[in-house]
């Protein structure tokens, strides 16, 4: 029988990575409470080596995030009913796209999407929606006093809960050694303030989900679900830029071709039967991001607004371009294909192939600076990506704090604009100013580690890149790109990879 991702996210011949011991700053987290555990203390057993626990660290951190999508439910319940009134989604910070749009993209009079409304999601977001929408819709129909919105959001919490946790247990699948490093996502506070402010967590679930598949060096399926992510948010399709350059240094371009035909097929599969018949809301997602102004909290948006003193903001170019939707579009798209060309080049040239999560989260993380929308939610889609390139505390829970206080400040800003204000423009300018600063300090701590390995925690724990699918152990460079050897013998022939009799190769497969 073939192994579950959770039941095989646990290996009997080694002893996880503990970070009391190799990440400073949960150690000097530690000493508050009596240090680290000792060399000699007695660690749990399973199987043999490792004993039948029931508390494994999987099986902890799924708690985990358990914990925490029930706190965002208690966060969010002052909101749940759908009564908003005296700002109150402003006050108690609960606003949620998901329960306002049961309304706002017609579920609530049975709308069909796409057929009856041109929602303002991809494909399989909006089937998303009316999956669970038309259904509550049918109920409230029959029931006359139910209140509608309020179970879609409930029912709609449960769904991107179980994605959360599903999440939770692919991540933890890849990183077998170092189960405790999800923990970060598990518990972060990006996860727990916008879990369900809009249906982000679909799309990253079915990333994880892709993720994992390649990995287990599937890419066919690999490709068909990063293709369904890309159906439901647009961002999971950037992934395929840095595969695409990591397998062309590798010499892995076999691989790369058959997931990207896989998700080429799927793509056409999932999005062309709604283009065909009812082209004008599929283009809706399309049309309504090319309309958007700058959105709040964006660089675009600090440079029109940024703080010069005397009661005076904004810097001049920053504000023509924000008056001239057309210019600033094209601005924004050139500037992001010049970063992420950028970030590709650094993984081209550095001296050993970077990890796959470490330039995955730099192109994402580079096209959410510099786009013209940088919704609160977004965060989400950096949190399972930096967890995987740098799975240390310190930096990541000050890019976190920073979140956290951009929140707060998102949200004064929201009740300024609806007549009641709580601080000057320059606190909420700051407040973004500090989000993008502490995301930036992360992105060089990347960068850092792919032209410096050793500094690498994960590669202290495993030779190469367990993401890696097919590039996990294959050939590299030595100084590209003359030294490569050819095709045929790179392909056939990989690289073999030292392990130490304590840590036996992982099987391809689970």
């Amino acid at each position: 029988m073939t192994a579950t991702p959770l039941e095989s996210a646990q290996e009997p011949a080694f002893v996880p990575d503990e970070p009391a011991h190799s990440d400073g700053f949960v150690r000097g987290l530690a000493e508050a409470v009596g240090g680290p555990l000792g060399e000699h203390a007695v660690r749990p057993k399973r199987g043999g080596a490792y004993g039948r626990q029931f508390w494994t660290a999987a099986r902890v951190v799924l708690a985990m995030v358990c914990l925490t999508m029930s706190l965002h439910w208690v966060q969010k319940f002052p909101c749940n009913d759908g009564a908003w009134s005296g700002l109150e989604q402003y006050k108690y910070m609960c606003y949620t796209d998901v329960l306002a749009l049961y309304y706002g993209e017609e579920l609530s009079a049975g709308a069909v999407p796409y057929k009856d409304f041109p929602v303002e999601y991809p494909v399989v977001t909006g089937a998303f929606m009316g999956l669970i929408g038309l259904p509550v819709h049918a109920l409230g129909e029959r029931a006359g006093a139910l209140n509608e919105g309020q179970l879609f959001y409930n029912l709609n919490v449960l769904a991107l809960g179980a994605a959360a946790i599903a999440t939770a247990a692919l991540m933890v699948a890849v990183r077998r050694r170092r189960p405790w490093d999800i923990a970060m996502f598990a518990l972060s506070p990006g996860l727990f303030l916008s879990a369900t402010i809009n249906w982000d967590l679909l799309a990253i679930v079915l990333t994880a989900a892709g993720w994992y598949f390649w990995a287990r060096r599937r890419p066919v399926a690999a490709g068909v679900f990063v293709a369904l992510a890309a159906s439901a948010k647009l961002w999971p399709a950037l992934l395929a830029l840095p595969l695409l350059v990591l397998c062309w240094r590798a010499r892995r371009m076999r691989e790369f071709g058959t997931a990207a035909w896989a998700g080429l097929f799927t793509l056409g599969l999932v999005n062309i039967p709604v283009l065909v018949l009812w082209p004008s809301s599929w283009a809706r997602f399309f049309e309504l991001n090319s309309e958007r102004p700058v959105d709040w909290g964006t660089i675009w948006y600090i440079g029109s607004h940024f703080p010069l003193g005397n009661d005076r903001y904004g810097i001049g170019p920053f504000q023509s371009l924000g008056d001239n939707l057309p210019l600033q579009n094209a601005v924004s798209w050139v500037l992001i294909l010049l970063a992420i060309g950028g970030v590709l080049l650094l993984a081209v040239r550095a001296p050993r192939r970077p990890r796959l999560a470490q330039v995955a989260f730099l192109v994402v993380a580079v096209f959410l600076v510099l786009n013209k929308v940088w919704s609160q939610q977004f965060v989400l889609w950096l949190i399972p990506l930096a967890v995987l390139a740098r799975p240390r505390w310190g930096a990541f829970l000050a890019w976190q704090m920073a979140e956290i206080a951009y929140f707060a400040a998102f949200y004064g800003r929201l009740m300024g604009e609806a007549g009641k204000v709580v601080f000057p423009e320059w606190v909420f300018v700051w407040a973004a100013e500090l989000r993008l600063i502490t995301l930036g300090v992360l992105m060089w701590l990347v960068i850092r580690e792919m032209f410096h390995p050793e500094l690498d925690v994960v590669r202290q724990t495993y030779d190469d890149d367990p993401d890696g699918g097919v590039l996990d152990g294959a050939p590299d460079r030595d100084d590209w790109p003359g030294a490569w050897p050819p095709e045929s013998e790179s392909d056939d022939d990989p690289m073999p990879v030292a392990v130490s009799a304590a840590e036996p190769p992982e099987p391809d497969k689970p």
